[in-house]
């Protein structure tokens, strides 16, 4: 039976910065134009951070059940490891998807903002979806697709949407920037993983890429959000100050260029979860700030 500490271990804490810095950025974009509401922002936040939990569960739940977890570089899990029960974990995984609708139909009817209710629909169905079912989309390389559109433009621009009313060009900046590297946690992952993903048949977009094209993707994101950074400075000037985040990734991308591989891979997966969220909250600090201080 497993202990609370493994279950908290099993909701991935690593992966949390994903949902919260969405909600952060789209929610200082509705702050730059003086459209914010932190009771909105609160909900949202309930939704991301339950949604992200939710897949986490999920994901341990049906790679357990396949072997795909039995051996793994990184730290073992709930199913994969036989520390609970699959069906406990997959009940746990449906329990935060309840949440996280629970809360978006909340958010929906206080804004009035019932486009978002198909799409919210689509991220619950998506999250089981990413490894469960039949033909999970996350063992065809399509993961980072979806870390992308509902940890980047969906969470961040509904997140926008909801305070707002509306949808502006440094939102949808910040929402690129921010799901590029919620993507590059993922890579990070299943950079570590390839050689077991590979076994179990797992054809994730590290294993389809290779090693050495997966490292260079991973680059590729995080030039990604530096361009977003500097692009909102068009209109907010010192949004750049997000670069400072940079610093974070600075050693252990030193050691992914040098070849690190399986458990020394580990301080990538958690630095890039940290530099997100000290991303979100830089460009997010300076776009608010420019409005307040430059007018």
């Amino acid at each position: 039976m497993a202990t609370p500490a493994q279950w908290i271990d099993g909701a991935r804490p690593r992966t949390l910065p994903a949902a919260v810095a969405p909600v952060v950025i789209g929610t200082a974009a509705a702050m730059a134009i003086d459209r914010h509401s932190w009771g909105l922002a609160l909900l949202a936040l309930v939704v991301s951070v339950c949604l992200q939990i939710g897949v986490n569960y999920a994901n341990d739940y049906s790679d357990g059940i396949r072997g795909t977890d039995a051996e793994r570089a990184g730290p073992d899990r709930l199913v994969g490891g036989g520390r609970a029960k699959a069906e406990n974990v997959k009940t746990a995984a449906f329990g935060f998807f309840f949440l996280a609708a629970l809360a978006g139909l909340t958010l929906i009817a206080i804004s009035g903002a019932w486009v978002l209710l198909i799409l919210g629909a689509l991220a619950i169905v998506a999250a089981w979806r990413y490894t469960g079912g039949d033909n999970p989309y996350g063992y065809r390389g399509l993961g980072e697709v979806y870390v992308f559109v509902f940890f980047g433009l969906f969470a961040t621009l509904g997140t926008l949407w909801t305070q707002a009313g509306e949808l502006t060009w440094p939102g949808l900046l910040g929402a690129v920037g921010v799901g590029a590297i919620a993507s590059a946690i993922l890579v990070a992952n299943n950079l570590r993983d390839i050689p077991t993903d590979t076994e179990h048949g797992k054809r994730t977009l590290a294993v389809r890429l290779g090693d050495r094209r997966t490292r260079r993707f991973f680059l590729g994101l995080v030039l990604v959000a530096v361009l977003c950074a500097l692009g909102i400075a068009f209109w907010y000037p010192i949004a750049p100050i997000a670069l400072l985040a940079l610093a974070i990734l600075w050693r252990p991308v030193r050691a992914m260029r040098a070849g690190a591989t399986g458990r020394d891979l580990i301080p990538l997966l958690a630095s890039t979860g940290i530099f997100e969220l000290a991303y979100a909250v830089l460009l997010g600090s300076g776009m608010v700030l420019s409005t307040r201080l430059l007018g």
